[in-house]
């Protein structure tokens, strides 16, 4: 015990505290913010308030200065603000503008679930999707349309859309700016690139996970199904995976869209089709009718955005 004694008083020998208080005192007091907000309460703050939350003082001059100055704060995003509260004057953090739209972006993104779809895709947005063309104006318009049926009706089924076209006029840009604006509006969507999907899915039959992933594509609020048709189609991923997932979409009368170089007269040709060449036109067909019951086809032809 004498030795803590020794050392406790080794460490503060010689120290004025009544002296240091007053140094801190004088200059929290000066701080131009506090100064301010002091002479704003005047009325309600006494000498004795001000020396019962000096240290509340003291943490928002420190914590204000270091927000200022772009230095690292108690919360990170978050400003300083004084409050007076009765007898006391407390530090009150808000969030700054930068972190209302850091947060924003990232419930926009949370609500777009994306699988092997470019990040220009994932952030596309209907502001900047061209309308220099006759079908990309329409296509426009029925994307609106879309969204306006679709927040309105909370009972009936509302369609997608079948949005074909040749390469590069912007199916898939068209598809992931509908998205951005349906997580604005606080939905869910799920972009899935098909064939990578379909890739993925026939490589998942060795670790058991086939179901699971079906599962996801089945349930999700909103499904994007981008270039259907480039996959390299068998009859199981036509009738056990496509099939099995616009069954049940189509059963639950959840909106579905899709992108295609194909147009549905086209598609259902190919998928005709198998792997092996042999020809199912009746699964084919089946499969087409749950397409065509889930979207309304639109064209989207035009320039090559790409070139």
């Amino acid at each position: 015990m004498d030795k803590i004694e020794r050392t406790l008083g080794q460490l503060f020998e010689g120290r004025d505290f009544e002296k240091e208080y007053q140094e801190v005192k004088e200059k929290v007091l000066s701080y131009e913010p506090i100064r301010q907000f002091l002479m704003e309460n005047k009325a309600d703050i006494s000498e004795q308030m001000i020396n019962q939350n000096i240290s509340n003082l003291y943490e928002f001059m420190t914590q204000d200065q270091n927000f200022k100055e772009k230095k690292e704060t108690l919360m990170p995003g978050y400003a300083p603000k004084l409050v007076l509260n009765g007898e006391f004057m407390t530090v009150t953090y808000y969030p700054t503008p930068e972190k209302i739209e850091q947060d924003k972006r990232r419930a926009i993104e949370r609500r777009i679930r994306s699988l092997y779809m470019p990040k220009q895709v994932v952030e596309a947005s209907l502001d900047q999707f061209y309308t220099d063309e006759d079908a990309r104006q329409y296509a426009l318009i029925e994307a609106f349309n879309f969204l306006k049926v679709y927040e309105e009706s909370s009972t009936t089924m509302v369609k997608g859309l079948f949005i074909h076209g040749s390469f590069g006029t912007g199916k898939s840009y068209l598809l992931g700016a509908i998205a951005r604006e349906l997580a604005l509006r606080g939905v869910s969507t799920t972009l899935v690139y098909l064939p990578e999907f379909m890739r993925e899915i026939k490589q998942s039959i060795s670790d058991n996970t086939v179901g699971e992933k079906i599962q996801f594509a089945k349930e999700t609020e909103i499904l994007m199904l981008d270039d259907i048709g480039a996959e390299a189609m068998t009859a199981w991923t036509r009738d056990e995976v496509l099939g099995a997932i616009l069954q049940f979409r189509m059963q639950e009368q959840l909106p579905t869209f899709f992108s295609s170089n194909y147009n549905m007269a086209q598609l259902e040709n190919h998928l005709t089709f198998s792997q092996n060449g042999t020809e199912e036109q009746l699964k084919a067909r089946r499969i087409m009718e749950r397409i065509r019951f889930l979207s309304k086809e639109i064209e989207l032809n035009g320039t090559n955005r790409r070139n």
